[in-house]
């Protein structure tokens, strides 16, 4: 799915400046094609595929929605969601309370806090099975 966009304006998200579009089209992989083979393409793909390296990092920092933006996709994982299980358990009414009033998504939230307790007692488990190795 492609989304194009017209009538520009500026608008604040992740923390800076993005052009952002009034209007937006969605498209799909078809009508895309069909409108490069008709000529309504407004992208150039033969200028775009005989461009160097050089010349696309130069457009990317020139792009005012890119500025100030560096990311290290060294460190970047691929983490596919786990299936989840249905759970019926009893919890304090005022936990319950707590994590709906958080709006939507609340179940969520509580996942990624049982997640967080997990992950944080594996990590204890492995420190102290590697403490033990040396005695």
């Amino acid at each position: 799915m492609f989304e194009q966009a017209e009538k520009n304006r500026r608008i604040i998200s992740g923390g800076h400046d993005m052009e952002k579009n009034g209007r937006i089209v969605r498209y799909t992989d078809e009508e895309l094609i069909a409108m490069q083979k008709r000529g309504e393409s407004k992208s150039n793909w033969a200028v775009a595929a005989a461009m160097t390296y050089a010349e696309i990092e130069a457009a990317i920092a020139d792009d005012p929605d890119e500025a100030g933006m560096v990311v290290d996709w060294s460190t970047t994982s691929v983490e596919l969601p786990q299936p989840k299980v249905v759970l019926n358990m009893r919890v304090d009414y005022d936990i319950i309370e707590f994590f709906r009033s958080e709006g939507k998504g609340y179940q969520t939230k509580i996942n990624a806090v049982l997640r967080s307790y997990v992950d944080q007692r594996r990590k204890h488990a492995r420190r102290l099975s590697n403490l033990n190795k040396f005695e």
